[in-house]
């Protein structure tokens, strides 16, 4: 039997052991949240102790945490308030934003929407060949205007963590409202809203372990919400729909369960790690690492093999039950090459030949010994095809 290796944890998690036993016991919960029967109670309990228990995962409070389907919907509803705040003040000129160059695209396609309306005005910063961000780029881009800072905590597709706790202190110097993506980086590194300065922060269940169909989006308290969702009081008016009870439920029993294993899984995640990148670099010539090389998650490698397409390596890897990503699963489709890769160099070919390999706590260390051993020579093999290469 062929064996089957899922190295795409950045798009989707399977759903961790924990989790799935409290799915199965919340099936039995149909009350609406909302009743004030007893059925309805039912619902209502277990979803404000998993809103508990995310708040002290995020060092929030729990009135601080709303419930949304989805990291998107989060980061949407962050954009949509800062338009309709400057509306509200009507002070339609404090429509700045900051952003960088490789956000999700949750937050540049949404952003560039308003853009073109007419509706913001944005600043869309640069990284460096590591895909950093610098904070003197983030200072210099302030202007009386500005609204928000919105900046991923760790980038998606080649891991690298963004310097979060500075460009929160300057948001907060400024007096200008501070927002951090932090889907990828949940369950990876240590968040504390208080300490990064944060007003909004955004995570999504999917990718740490609870299903899909449920997100978070943390508000400061004393920050007023224009609801993305309106119909309804649900969320304290913050968000309408019925709460997704089962998904709620399972985030929650995700981040306790992640809260505990997140130290040692991240040292199992990285020694992994390191060794697919030393079995790569030491076995299959001209290749480049994407991303910072110690800043980084512990479970992201992003790898450009040069002469070859990386949809080829996909689909080959896949015929030996290898599973990884061109990139943002958000993006799949798409025949434009990473917009994060080509931030950190305008190269198209570097960034159509990149591939991301991104770990989870189901991997084994003989999961990558088969990597290590398939993938060299699917890699000759597509270059001895590859018209780009001259050199095979």
């Amino acid at each position: 039997m062929k064996r089957l290796i899922y190295l795409d944890n950045n798009a989707t998690t399977p759903l961790h052991p924990q989790v799935k036993e409290v799915i199965i016991e919340a099936m039995e919960l149909y009350g609406n949240p909302s009743s004030m029967h007893s059925f309805g109670r039912s619902s209502k309990e277990p979803i404000n102790e998993a809103r508990n228990k995310i708040a002290n995962f995020l060092g929030a409070t729990p009135e601080e945490i709303i419930f949304t389907a989805s990291g998107s919907e989060s980061d949407n509803t962050v954009i949509h308030n800062i338009f309709w705040n400057s509306l509200d003040a009507k002070n339609s000129s404090k429509n700045h934003v900051i952003t960088s160059s490789i956000e999700h695209p949750a937050i540049l396609h949404t952003l560039k929407e308003y853009e073109k309306k007419g509706l913001l005005s944005v600043s869309f910063l640069p990284v460096d060949k590591y895909g950093t961000i610098s904070t003197d780029d983030v200072k210099k881009a302030i202007n009386k205007n500005t609204a928000l800072i919105t900046i991923m905590a760790a980038n998606n597709e080649i891991g690298t963590i963004q310097p979060i706790n500075e460009i929160g202190e300057i948001a907060k110097e400024n007096n200008i409202y501070f927002h951090t993506d932090a889907v990828q980086a949940a369950g990876k590194i240590s968040l504390n809203v208080k300490e990064i300065n944060a007003d909004f922060l955004t995570i999504s269940g999917h990718k740490i372990y609870a299903p899909k169909g449920i997100g978070v989006l943390y508000v400061k308290k004393g920050i007023k919400i224009n609801p993305l969702v309106y119909g309804g009081h649900h969320e304290k008016s913050r968000r309408a729909g019925t709460e997704n009870t089962i998904g709620i439920i399972a985030l929650g029993k995700a981040v306790e369960v992640v809260g505990q294993e997140m130290e040692e899984e991240n040292k199992k995640l990285l020694f992994l790690k390191e060794k697919l990148k030393k079995g790569l670099l030491d076995n299959i010539p001209d290749i480049i690492i994407n991303g910072h090389p110690e800043n980084s998650l512990p479970n992201t490698l992003n790898v450009s093999f040069k002469y070859i397409e990386g949809e080829s390596i996909l689909l080959y890897s896949d015929l030996e039950g290898i599973a990884v990503s061109t990139g943002s699963a958000c993006s799949t489709g798409s025949l434009e090459p990473s917009h994060v890769i080509m931030a950190l160099e305008p190269d198209p070919e570097r960034a159509h030949s990149s591939i991301r390999f991104s770990l989870g706590r189901e991997n084994t260390k003989e999961d990558i010994d088969y990597v290590i051993e398939k993938l060299p020579p699917i890699i000759k093999n597509l270059r001895n095809m590859s018209p780009l290469n001259k050199n095979y």
